[in-house]
C-alpha cells in the first residue's frame, strides 16, 4: 500500500504545515512529503494570512484527501487511536478539543504582530498590547492545563493534539524573546526537545530566505 502523503509548505514560516506535520508525527503515520515552494503565490498569501481557505498542509491517505489542520487530528486519532492524540478521558478529551478550537479560529493579532520565522531572533523584541492580550491567554491556558493534567505536557505524559496546536507559538515565544513565567518556559523547552520538532527546526534552518515580507521587524 503506498503511504500517505502530506503536502506542506515552508518549514521556516508554515504555522499550520508545523501542526499538521507534528500531528502526524505524534500519530506514528508513514507518510512522504510533498513541499509546496514558498514563493509559490497561493502558499505565500496562506502564510501572509490573505488567503480565504487554508489548503495546506492536507493529508491524502487511502483514497482520502483531508484538509484543515483540526480535520487532520480528528482523522488521525480514528485511524491511529493508539497514539494518544486525543485524552482517553472523555472530560480532557473535550477540553482538548475546546483549546485546540480556540488556537485554530483565535489569536489574530498575535499571528500578525509575531509571525513564525524559527530561523530569526529579536531580542527585546517590543509586543504590541493586542498581542500581548493574546500571548497572556496563552499562557493562562498552559498554566491551567500543565497544572490540571500534571505535565510535562499540556495532557500529561505524552504529547497530544494540543501540544501540536501550540507548538508554533512556542516557536515565536523564542524567536521574539517573550518573557514567560519558569512554568511556561519548562514548557517550551518540553517542546522544542521533542525528536520531531529538532528535525523540524534543523529543515527550516537549511531553507533559503524566499519570503521578504516577513523579515521586517514591525
Amino acid at each position: 500500500m503506498p503511504k500517505a502523503v502530506l503536502t506542506i509548505s515552508s518549514r521556516n514560516y508554515g504555522a499550520w504545515a508545523l501542526r499538521g506535520w507534528l500531528m502526524a508525527k505524534l500519530a506514528k503515520l508513514d507518510f512522504t512529503e510533498h513541499v509546496v515552494p514558498p514563493d509559490d503565490p497561493a502558499m505565500k498569501a496562506e502564510i501572509l494570512l490573505l488567503s480565504s481557505s487554508m489548503l495546506v498542509p492536507s493529508l491524502q491517505h487511502q483514497g482520502l484527501k483531508v484538509w484543515d489542520t483540526l480535520a487532520i487530528g480528528e482523522y488521525l486519532h480514528e485511524i491511529k487511536p493508539k497514539a494518544g492524540l486525543l485524552p482517553a478521558d472523555v472530560g480532557a478529551r473535550a477540553h482538548c478539543r475546546a483549546i485546540c478550537g480556540e488556537m485554530h479560529s483565535g489569536f489574530s493579532s498575535l499571528r500578525s504582530a509575531l509571525p513564525m520565522n524559527i530561523k530569526a531572533h529579536f531580542p527585546k523584541y517590543k509586543v504590541w498590547s493586542r498581542a500581548q492580550g493574546d500571548i497572556a491567554r496563552i499562557v493562562e491556558i498552559w498554566k491551567e492545563c500543565l497544572a490540571t493534567y500534571g505535565g510535562p505536557y499540556l495532557f500529561g505524559a505524552h504529547p497530544c493534539m494540543a501540544d501540536a496546536m501550540y507548538a508554533p507559538v512556542v516557536t515565536r515565544f523564542l524567536t521574539y524573546d517573550v518573557a514567560l513565567d519558569p512554568v511556561c518556559a519548562a514548557y517550551c523547552k518540553t517542546i522544542m526537545a521533542l525528536p520531531a520538532m529538532k528535525e523540524w527546526v534543523a529543515a527550516a534552518q537549511l531553507e533559503p530566505d524566499e519570503i521578504d515580507e516577513l523579515e521586517a521587524e514591525f
